[in-house]
Formats: structure tokens, C-alpha cells, sequence
């Protein structure tokens, strides 16, 4: 696909008198993030937000807090309601852990994918009434679960709902709704993970009551996990909470995360946000994606190191299956989809033999491919579960509201979503929703726009620059690792790498330095490449039999 390099504007003279301190790539750097000032970069490089993080300035969070604590002196049964993602996963560890400190009586419920689907649902709250739980919190989940609440309330259940996910018109009419994205809540950063607003819990429980058995401290490496892995902006507080919860990963406190870095070829000890991303991340969802997120959830709170070992390994071997899965459905999904029209603004397939597992994951390929919003979904006898992934200039949770009322539930971001309707309605549902993108990306440049930070010469590249790359971290979703661009380089070799041969390994020059590159996924330029490229690129250390050596990480190529 045709992409469009976009390079940020240069730094001002008054940036870089006020930054003059820093050096000068990571002036532009600072510059480029909106940090223009002295005070404003030190905050951010020491990952200081720039706000209270009172976890009292949460709507409801009096209301709930007073509840837990109730429910810990009476030693009543709660259950913590979480979601198969590693959002929802880390959120359920995270309050149970909290709650046991306190040996409270708690047990987590994560629906099944499969037999449940995403959220709170009628059957299973039926059971926890029946089971004799008093207080059910549920985390990453229910902000839009108005039915399904209120059915908790007849049963008798008191339910205070915790989620991060845009609300709807209406809130559910729970004990209490902690949601910074509510109308009404002053609480400063709405960007928080689900697992961030856990910890905010947490934070006020252990503020009320402290216990020698926890710290907030202890929790924070499940907040890193949960917030990378969820694709939560790396700006403001979870940019805060994230560098503290790497530093905890560091540590080993955790033997289920020292199990699952083993098995991923993660140095626990050297462990960061793109381990997390592409890593760790993904052998915890792979659980809920093919069979229940059970397993993930236990591995996070077991310590038996020999029981962690084996669930470590199993999770693995799920990831791998889901690979497979992955690129099987890919290719269906993409026929599927341009069949009809190859031009199509908007992308869809769905079919009975998709696995509902990974129908997001194919979705995200669909659009990262073709740079077009993409559903894909799993059709069964009355129903279709659909995931969708979008671009920037397409809100996927705002169409889908002008859909509601063909939907029997639905609820996501700006950039991803998923819903539920019935068969009969999928064509109207159809016709609606690429009228919307008509009306959306009419006369929009659809070519991915791919941003970099400055155009450097080779020879500017260095260990020393390395050093001053990494204040920066962590870096991901919204705080973008450095990309730099540099041009009319002479490629003196090439070659194609990898199983089957689907990446490319070239060495180039500028005249004055000399760097090896690998470019993963781009080994079908290798018989096209002329003499002299541009590449846009990162920026790393490349190890190997012990011998360390710069490289460049290309994310694309033009000639």
C-alpha cells in the first residue's frame, strides 16, 4: 500500500532556547510531544503528571469505597466481574489480590467468549445471587450493561461498576458507577486503563484501611501489563503508572509474569512496553481468544513456581494455535470482504466458521492492510458478534451509535469496538454504516500517514543518542517510540530473511556511516530495490552472540 510520510515541523527558536538544556535530537523529540518549556519536559521525562492523582476526585468513589470496606468488616462474599481481555484479566487480579490482603471471601468471574460473550449477563449474576454473594465489582465491563444491572438489583445484588469504556446516554443503575469518562466526573486524566481505575480502587481501600500484607507498590506491574496490552495513550498518568509498573516487573515479584517472560524469550529484568505489546500481551489473550481467560487470570495469581511453569507454557502453546488461526482467517476475511467491491470504504466479512475468538485480530489486519475501517464477524443461528478496528479518521463507536437501534448491544472506542445484532438486521446495518463512512472519508486521502519525529544522517546515529532515546520511555500508544527518516541511502546488500522469507535484511550507507537494517514484513521488495533508497525507521540495539551493534528497525521504504 501507498503510504504518506509526514515529518513533524521543527522545533521553534523559542523551544529551543527554553529546552536548550536537553540535548539536540531530544529537543525536537520533547518538542514534537507537546513538552515546549523547561518544566514541562523534566515533568514528563521524570514521568510526573500534571495533576492530583487523588483517586477521591473519581465520581462515586466515596460510595464505593464505603461499600468495600463495609463488605471487608462484615466478611461478606464479593466477586469481582471481569472481561477475557488482558485488561480485564489484569483488573480482576489486581482487586483480588487487593481484597485477599484482607482475607476477605472474593472470587473472580470472566465470562466465557464463547457461551457468554463480552460483559455482564443475566445467568451468571443469577448464579452469584444464588451462590450467596453480597457485593459484585466488575471491572472493564457494565458501563453499558443498563438491563443487566437492573436485573442484579432485583436479585438482590449490590453492584458498583468499574470500566474505562465511553458510557451511553444513560448510566447503569448501580451502587456506584467509577468511570472518569462519566458527565460530572472531575477526575482529571480520562485515559486510564480499566486496570488504572482498579488501581484507583485500590488506592482508596488501602488510603481507608492499610494492611502490612499490600501496598499500592505491589499492584503497579499489573497496572503496567493491563494498560500497555489495552492500548491506553502512554501520556499523562499512564505514562506515570506504566514506568513504575515496569520498574515492579523488573523486580520479579510476580512468579506467574517470570513464568510467562520465560516462555515469550523476555528478559523479565530488561522488560518494556513493546515486550508487553507484542510479548506478554498477546500469550494472555491468546486464553480468552481460544478457551477461557481463566488461565490467564491464574497465572497472575498463582506463586507456585513449578504450577506457573506449566500454565506459562500452555498459554504458549494456545498464542501459537492462535497464530495459525489468525492468518487462516485473515485470508478469508480479506476475499470475503472485496468481493464485491474492491474500493469498498468500509470492510466487512462474516461467516459461521470464524473462530469469535480472533475475529478483532483479523479485523485489525483487514484495516492496518487496506487502511479502511474493517468488521469481522462470527455468524450464528440468530446472531452475529462482530469486532471492528478503524483509522484515525473514522470514529467506529460513534457510527455504530447512529446504529443502535439494530444492535442488540454495542459499545468500544474510537479506533476499535464490538457489537452483537441480529441476522435479519445485518443488511439495513449494512446499507447505514458505509452510507456513514460515504459521508465520513468523502475527498479523505486514504493512505496511511506514517509520522516521523526529523530526518537524520546516518552518522548521527549513536550509543550515546540511544541513552538519550530511552528517557523517553516507555513508549507505545501515544508516545510513539522516535521514528526518524533518512534518505538517498545506498543499499550495499540485501537479503531476504525469516520463515518464508518474509522480512529483509539490508546494510546501508550515506557516505559517511555505515548501518545494518532489518525491515519485517518487506521482504517482497527485495527484487524491486534499486540502488538507492529513503527509509523511515526506529532506532535500536541489535545483540547477538553477545556482541551488541546499532540497527535500523524500517517501518518503510521508498525509491
Amino acid at each position: 500500500m501507498q503510504t504518506h510520510w509526514q515529518i513533524q515541523a521543527p522545533l521553534t527558536a523559542d523551544a529551543d532556547e527554553a529546552l536548550v538544556k536537553f540535548p539536540p535530537v531530544l529537543r525536537q523529540l520533547l518538542f514534537n510531544r507537546g513538552y515546549a518549556t523547561d518544566a514541562a519536559a523534566r515533568a514528563f521525562l521524570k514521568a510526573a503528571p500534571a495533576h492530583d492523582m487523588s483517586p477521591w476526585k473519581l465520581k462515586d468513589m466515596e460510595i464505593a469505597i464505603s461499600r468495600i470496606l463495609q463488605a471487608i468488616e462484615s466478611k461478606e462474599k464479593i466477586v469481582i466481574y471481569g472481561d477475557y481481555d488482558v485488561d480485564g484479566v489484569t483488573s480482576s487480579a489486581l482487586l483480588v489480590q487487593l481484597l485477599r490482603a484482607y482475607d476477605v471471601d472474593v472470587d473472580v468471574y470472566i465470562p466465557n467468549r464463547f457461551s457468554e460473550g463480552y460483559g455482564l449477563n443475566k445467568d451468571a449474576l443469577a448464579q452469584l445471587a444464588k451462590d450467596d454473594v453480597n457485593l459484585v465489582i466488575t471491572v472493564d465491563c457494565g458501563i453499558r450493561s443498563l438491563d443487566e444491572v437492573e436485573h442484579a438489583r432485583g436479585l438482590g445484588l449490590d453492584l458498583i461498576v468499574t470500566d474505562h469504556h465511553h458510557p451511553g446516554e444513560i448510566l447503569p443503575n448501580a451502587l456506584a458507577v467509577v468511570n472518569p469518562k462519566q458527565d460530572g466526573d472531575i477526575y482529571p486524566e480520562k485515559m486510564l486503563a480499566g486496570v488504572g481505575i482498579a488501581y484507583k480502587i485500590a488506592e482508596a481501600v488501602l488510603e481507608k484501611k492499610p494492611t502490612n500484607n499490600l501496598t499500592p507498590e505491589h499492584l503497579l506491574d499489573l497496572v503496567a501489563l493491563g494498560t500497555v496490552a489495552d492500548l491506553a495513550p502512554l501520556e499523562g498518568e499512564n505514562h506515570a503508572l506504566v514506568r513504575k509498573g515496569l520498574r515492579a516487573m523488573k523486580n520479579a515479584q510476580r512468579q506467574g509474569l517470570v513464568s510467562l517472560a520465560a516462555v515469550s524469550g523476555v528478559n523479565i529484568k530488561e522488560v518494556n512496553a513493546m515486550n508487553i505489546g507484542f510479548s506478554l500481551g498477546p500469550r494472555l489473550n491468546a486464553a480468552g481468544r481460544l478457551d477461557s481467560a481463566l488461565r490467564a487470570y491464574e497465572l497472575l495469581v498463582e506463586n507456585d513456581f513449578m504450577r506457573t511453569g506449566e500454565m506459562a507454557q500452555a498459554l504458549e502453546m494456545q498464542n501459537q494455535e492462535r497464530q495459525k488461526i489468525t492468518r487462516e482467517m485473515q485470508e478469508v476475511s480479506e476475499t470475503i470482504a472485496l468481493a464485491t467491491d474492491k474500493d469498498a470504504l468500509l470492510l466487512f466479512a462474516a461467516s459461521p466458521d470464524f473462530n469469535p475468538g480472533v475475529v478483532g485480530l483479523a479485523a485489525s489486519r483487514l484495516a492496518d492492510r487496506h487502511y479502511r475501517p474493517a468488521i469481522v464477524g462470527h455468524v450464528d443461528e440468530e446472531t452475529t458478534v462482530c469486532s471492528c478496528r478503524s483509522i484515525s479518521e473514522f470514529h467506529i463507536t460513534d457510527a455504530l451509535d447512529q446504529c443502535a437501534d439494530l444492535l442488540v448491544r454495542h459499545g468500544g472506542h474510537a479506533a476499535a469496538a464490538g457489537f452483537t445484532i441480529r441476522n435479519e438486521n445485518v443488511g439495513e446495518f449494512l446499507r447505514r454504516m458505509k452510507e456513514i463512512a460515504a459521508e465520513k472519508l468523502a475527498g479523505v486521502d486514504l493512505r496511511p500517514v506514517l509520522v516521523a519525529d526529523m530526518e537524520l544522517a546516518l552518522e548521527s546515529l549513536s550509543f550515546e543518542m540511544l541513552e538519550h532515546l530511552n528517557y523517553l520511555e516507555p513508549t507505545g500508544y501515544g508516545n510513539p517510540r522516535p521514528v526518524f527518516v533518512s534518505r538517498n541511502l545506498r543499499v550495499k546488500s540485501s537479503r531476504t530473511v525469516g520463515k518464508d522469507q518474509t522480512h529483509l535484511k539490508l546494510t546501508v550507507t550515506d557516505g559517511n556511516a555505515t548501518l545494518d537494517a532489518i525491515a519485517f514484513r518487506l521482504g517482497h521488495l527485495k527484487a524491486d530495490l534499486p540502488p538507492k533508497i529513503d527509509l523511515l525507521y526506529t532506532f535500536e540495539v541489535n545483540e547477538w552472540n553477545g556482541r551488541k551493534s546499532l540497527q535500523l528497525n524500517v517501518k518503510d521504504i521508498k525509491f
